[in-house]
């Protein structure tokens, strides 16, 4: 009892914000609402007052309601086709900046964190530097083997968990009442929706998986040209404490700072177009977050990406996918990406593939009838997500967060270069990871598997002989004895067991099959 009442406090005051910052004009689906709902969404648009038209919109009343709210709206800028595109473009803009806790706090979390006293870790910590919803910032100094070096202390916020834990109570109770009372949002799913951003919220409270993420970047990219991530400090690093290199670098938004000097814009562009493609097709990996404000240029000319936070990964067959789609619209061969789409499973088997790819045409010729500098591969991905809709194709979350990267990252490199060409950035990325896993390598990498999966089968031919031969054996005996019957029964079970094994078994029965045949064959003449 006390927790509905609680739920019910949290969705009033957030119904309030919300009134306050006329954010209900932007939801589309009220009346699918029950009565009651309607009706206490209406008395709170005639009570609340109303702030000044430029405070106004969905995301200010987002950020008014904190940082679980912050993130819910973070969350949902990925997901467009939960919430349409226009309200995911509007939260796209959503800045996560809160004021700082006090330092004081945060050299208590260090020492609950890291189980010693800030002193002992840090030459000295700074005020903060930074804050978001979920932590803050700060430069601290370390000293090992009498070299003094600049390091950045990422500092959870006090008492966060138990505030998402709360809001999220929140959530699932919303979710839950759309599920049950309106069956265009039962469509998408909302407490699925919560589920997901609980298990994203945790992984993000939990800095230890972040700096994993940097780790793992890190052996990413060592050989890669042009990009780098900070180094992470594990001594120094706990679940609500993370230590990283200091970057002392010029931000990518300041392209005064840049062009002062003398970095090559042009190339720095190619060089953030480029390092994600790597990032998402070669790894299947990549920095979700990567607007102009977590990118710098180091005193080495690199390009460094920071907070770790969010990010995406894409299993073989995404990358295959995206890899095949770039490449289809690059070289103009609309069947061949129509077929990754069925191959791929993300199409229904029902639908043409010579339509779609039709469909697919309407998307790619406009783009060769306007420079270069105007094709936006995001707005690509984009249009085709859009008409794959209409083919009846599953929505692949992994890819929207991946176009919604994209669209960011776009406007990173466009900023360095507006004349960017996205096509000729893209097609050294792309054409490399095509030639080695599409072409006579990956055949050879293929042959190799299957000669391994083959030579595990020879290895196991003696005992399946074996197994044949006494089998063989009992079928003859029971031949002599009064014949064998197969009947329909036995057949189906046979079939349905058959069924149940994965491939290296079938291969083996059917081994097993001919060996039986060739030794009744045997009995008989």
């Amino acid at each position: 009892m006390a927790g509905t009442l609680k739920n019910l406090a949290s969705l009033l005051r957030t119904g309030w914000v919300l009134a306050r910052h006329d954010a209900f004009s932007a939801m589309d689906s009220l009346q699918d609402l029950p009565a009651s709902a309607r009706l206490a969404i209406s008395a709170l648009r005639r009570l609340a007052r109303p702030v000044s038209a430029s405070d106004r919109g969905l995301a200010a009343a987002i950020a008014e309601l904190g940082p679980s709210y912050i993130k819910l709206g973070q969350f949902l800028a990925t997901r467009a086709d939960i919430i349409g595109a226009e309200r995911a473009a509007e939260l796209s803009l959503l800045q996560d900046k809160l004021p700082p806790f006090p330092r004081e706090e945060a050299l208590a979390e260090i020492r609950r964190s890291l189980g010693a006293d800030h002193g002992e870790l840090f030459e000295e910590i700074g005020p903060p530097i930074a804050a978001a919803s979920i932590a803050q910032v700060h430069r601290a100094t370390i000293c090992e083997e009498g070299e003094r070096r600049d390091v950045a202390v990422k500092v959870l916020r006090p008492g966060i968990e138990k505030r998402f834990a709360r809001d999220l109570d929140t959530f699932y109770s919303v979710a839950h009442l759309l599920e049950r009372h309106s069956p265009q949002s039962r469509r998408l799913r909302p407490v699925r929706t919560v589920d997901m951003l609980a298990q994203s919220v945790r992984l993000e409270m939990d800095l230890r998986m972040e700096a994993a993420a940097l780790s793992e970047m890190a052996e990413n990219t060592r050989n890669d040209p042009g990009f780098r991530v900070p180094k992470v400090d594990w001594e120094r690093t706990g679940r609500r404490v993370l230590t990283v290199e200091w970057i002392d670098g010029t931000p990518l938004n300041d392209i005064d700072a840049l062009r002062a000097r003398g970095v090559d814009l042009v190339a720095l562009g190619d060089t953030v177009i480029q390092s994600f493609l790597r990032h998402a097709i070669r790894d299947g990996f990549f920095h979700a977050d990567m607007h102009p404000g977590n990118l710098f240029v180091d005193e080495n000319g690199l390009l460094v990406a920071v907070d770790f936070g969010i990010t995406g990964r894409l299993d073989m067959k995404d990358r295959r996918f995206l890899a095949e789609i770039l490449w289809g619209f690059i070289t103009r061969d609309y069947q061949r990406v129509a077929d990754v789409h069925f191959q791929a499973g993300y199409v229904p088997a029902d639908q043409s593939p010579r339509i779609f790819a039709q469909a697919l045409r309407a998307i790619g010729e406009p783009l060769f009838d306007k420079p270069a500098d105007q094709i936006s591969m995001a707005r690509l991905l984009g249009q085709l997500f859009y008409v794959t809709e209409q083919f009846n194709m599953a929505t692949q979350p992994q890819l929207l967060l991946l176009q919604k990267t994209m669209v960011v990252v776009e406007g990173v490199a466009r900023n360095l270069n507006p004349r960017l060409n996205m096509w000729t950035t893209a097609e050294p990325v792309v054409r490399q990871w095509a030639e080695q896993n599409f072409g006579p390598g990956a055949y050879f990498h293929d042959a190799a598997e299957g000669a391994a999966l083959i030579g595990r089968l020879m290895g196991n031919l003696p005992e399946l002989f074996g197994e044949a031969e006494r089998t063989a054996r009992m079928l003859s005996d029971m031949a002599q004895s009064g014949g064998l019957r197969l009947d329909q029964a036995t057949s189906d079970s046979l079939a349905q067991a058959q069924a149940r094994h994965n491939l290296p078994t079938r291969i083996a029965l059917w081994i097993c099959a001919l060996s039986l045949a060739t030794l009744a064959i045997g009995q008989f003449f």
